[in-house]
């Protein structure tokens, strides 16, 4: 049974009109996963301290958080082929300015990287949005959605080991302007790739004709529902990201903490392909808040931990309903959210993780002086449970809102 699910995204990403920017997309979205810790090396290598170096990767997430929905928002209304060519062009140049023509210090550099953060390529929520708007069976979809979610524990841990390969043959500068212009040969691919009729196309307005207004899909209720989901549920990801090397580092490993992630994300991807043979047998509004509770019930498994290794253990263990969750949540903004819009919404609802992520890590730094890991542990099973209770009182919202359909061309 366990063959069947690898042979289904093969199956979908090697079909015609799927190939193409299903491919391209992860090559577009190969900078994403490493941008902060590779701007951090370069700034270092330059001679700058851990204090400037931290100053311009926050400028370039902050630049990313401020213009993604911009971005998107020019996607939906435009179409993604000129933003692409756009984002592909300028992204990649400012990475390059920022590592050979600025230094630490001058205003030029924290510039450039705000430019680079704006500048990012949509490659992940246009991506998402295709899957939506492609000619697919609903159990294809679900299929790709998992892909997606798959695809991210891949990148999440693959990406820095590139770049990690890239500096041995070179310096961190090169490694980044490296990554930089495969990201953006990427993007330009993903743009110039044949679609299917109308697939790729700009929402304009409303089938009324009313404007689609100001907030876009954060005018939807069962978009913000499943936002606010999601941004809580992100918060035991920051929590237990500080409480992991802490806890480590107490038990007098530090040298294992990277094993120790590793297993965390090796947990999510073998969970994918083993439970997820069976995600589209039931309604995503309804399997949606038992995953979450699984989710919560995982992030308890590292508190009786007394090593390393029994961390690791149980972090791959509890970390298993990880990327079935993001399954479920990119199926569930495909159909709660306006199908002219998804692009944005796609981009709303990353944004909302990384919000909450952001969060548990800056509670995870104040807790652990005074709780320990295992207490941060603690915090972080109860906001996940309270993520699972948000999700169960959700559902009737989330399955009005699923009864209108992403639009489909056939």
């Amino acid at each position: 049974m366990t063959r069947r699910l690898p042979r289904r995204f093969l199956d979908l990403l090697t079909r015609r009109h799927v190939a193409g920017p299903a491919w391209w997309s992860v090559v577009a979205r190969m900078p994403v996963y490493l941008l902060s810790l590779a701007v951090v090396l370069v700034v270092r290598e330059q001679g700058g301290g851990y204090a400037q170096a931290g100053l311009v990767a926050a400028l370039c997430t902050i630049g990313m958080a401020v213009g993604s929905p911009l971005i998107a928002r020019l996607v939906d209304r435009g179409g993604m082929r000129p933003v692409l060519v756009a984002t592909g062009l300028l992204h990649p140049s400012a990475l390059g300015a920022l590592v050979w023509a600025t230094r630490p210090g001058g205003w030029a550099q924290s510039a450039v990287a705000v430019v680079a953060g704006v500048a990012l390529p949509p490659a992940n929520a246009c991506m998402r949005s295709l899957w939506a708007r492609l000619p697919l069976q609903d159990e294809e979809r679900e299929i790709a959605y998992l892909w997606e979610a798959l695809l991210t524990e891949v990148l999440v841990i693959g990406a820095p080991l590139m770049l990690a390969g890239l500096m041995l043959a070179g310096s961190a500068g090169l490694a980044l302007t490296t990554v930089a212009a495969v990201g953006g040969a990427g993007a330009l691919g993903l743009a110039l790739t044949r679609l299917p009729e109308g697939t790729g196309r700009a929402g304009g307005e409303r089938p009324g004709g009313a404007p689609r207004g100001l907030l876009g899909p954060l005018r939807e209720v069962p978009m913000l529902a499943l936002m606010s989901i999601m941004a809580v549920c992100s918060v035991p990801i920051g929590l237990m990201t500080l409480a992991i090397p802490a806890f480590v580092d107490e038990h007098g490993g530090r040298g294992s903490t990277g094993v120790v992630y590793a297993c965390w994300g090796v947990g999510s991807a073998v969970g994918a392909l083993w439970l997820g043979r069976s995600q589209s047998e039931v309604a995503a509004h309804r399997r949606f808040p038992w995953l979450v509770l699984a989710f919560a019930v995982g992030t308890a498994l590292p508190l009786p931990a007394t090593s390393p290794t029994a961390l690791a253990v149980a972090l791959a263990v509890g970390s298993a309903p990880i990327a079935l969750v993001s399954a479920s949540e990119m199926t569930l903004v495909s159909t709660v959210a306006d199908s002219g819009l998804l692009t944005e919404a796609f981009t709303w609802a990353s944004l909302a993780t990384v919000v909450g992520d952001a969060v548990g890590q800056q509670a995870g730094g104040l807790l652990i002086a005074p709780v320990g890991p295992h207490g941060v542990f603690a915090v972080a099973s109860g906001v996940a449970l309270a993520g699972a209770g948000l999700a169960f009182a959700c559902r009737g919202v989330l399955a009005h809102g699923a009864a209108v359909p992403a639009e489909c061309p056939a």
